[in-house]
């Protein structure tokens, strides 16, 4: 499957954006859904994942209540929608889908990964 994530920009302090992931060569209805991220000389850190019927959600702790994930199995899509942004949530952002059904926070059981789509946060 082939991921391609958009979405990202600048963005002042409190504001919002909505990232998608769209999926194209396979469905993403068979696959568990994450984002991730990674900031300037720092490591690929977990945002959020769903599992494979969108029932199941988890996020970082840094996220929570401020960033919802979801997905539409019928468009081929998965979204991440970005809430009361801070400077410190400033890093490239990531799509990825694992053959777990469940949503996983571990990038290493994620085999597809999206090309990255650039948030910036000013304060």
């Amino acid at each position: 499957v082939q991921l391609q994530a958009s979405g990202g920009g600048l963005v002042q302090a409190g504001g919002s954006l909505r990232l998608s992931c769209a999926a194209s060569g396979r469905t993403i209805s068979n696959y568990g859904m994450g984002w991730f991220r990674q900031a300037p000389g720092k490591e690929r850190e977990f945002v959020a994942a769903i599992n494979w019927r969108g029932g199941g959600t988890s996020y970082a702790d840094s996220v929570e209540a401020r960033f919802t994930i979801s997905r539409d199995n019928a468009k081929n899509t998965m979204s991440l929608q970005m809430n009361s942004l801070k400077p410190e949530d400033t890093a490239v952002y990531y799509c990825a889908a694992t053959t777990f059904l469940s949503g996983r926070s571990n990038a290493r059981d994620y085999g597809y990964w999206g090309q990255g789509t650039q948030v910036t946060v000013s304060s």
